[in-house]
């Protein structure tokens, strides 16, 4: 059977409702559903399809796929540092951005992991993102650290 490519999803064919769905439905899948219903809050399960979707991007440049990251809402990316092996990416208007404090809960995971697999492809090699801010933590954004390997 033939999977699904990121081309394929971009076509839309509902007439009445459109390509659109609400933040609280993504909101409830991943924190509801994949949080609450998977083993280990479904951290294993979020790295794997991220870094699956991440690798499945159109894009080709690290610009490409910050802009990317915009143009689907995912959240407004920027490079904040930039050292020989390490990147800090910020994502403003993320789409935790207004859940209720949890201290100590980053809930990112799956935008992490796609920034990892877009990025281990553009670079060819070895990529690693953690999350070292959240919203739901009472963080005023999400940040990653990106660090790569030869």
């Amino acid at each position: 059977m033939k999977g699904f490519n990121f081309d394929d999803l971009k076509q839309v064919d509902r007439t009445r409702l459109g390509k659109e769905v609400p933040l609280e439905l993504f909101r409830a899948i991943r924190l509801i559903g994949m949080r609450e219903g998977l083993p280990l809050e479904g951290k294993g399960t979020t790295a794997s399809i991220g870094r699956k979707i991440g690798e499945s991007l159109p894009v080709s440049t690290e610009e490409e796929l910050l802009d990317l990251f915009a143009e689907l809402k995912i959240g407004l990316p920027r490079v904040t540092h930039r050292e020989e092996r390490l990147i800090k990416i910020v994502v403003d208007d993320c789409f935790c951005k207004g859940l209720p404090v949890l201290e100590e809960k980053k809930v990112c995971d799956l935008e992490g992991a796609i920034i990892e697999g877009a990025l281990g492809r553009i670079m060819n090699r070895k990529v690693s993102v953690r999350e070292t801010k959240c919203n739901v933590c009472g963080d005023e954004h999400c940040e990653y650290e990106v660090r790569w390997y030869d």
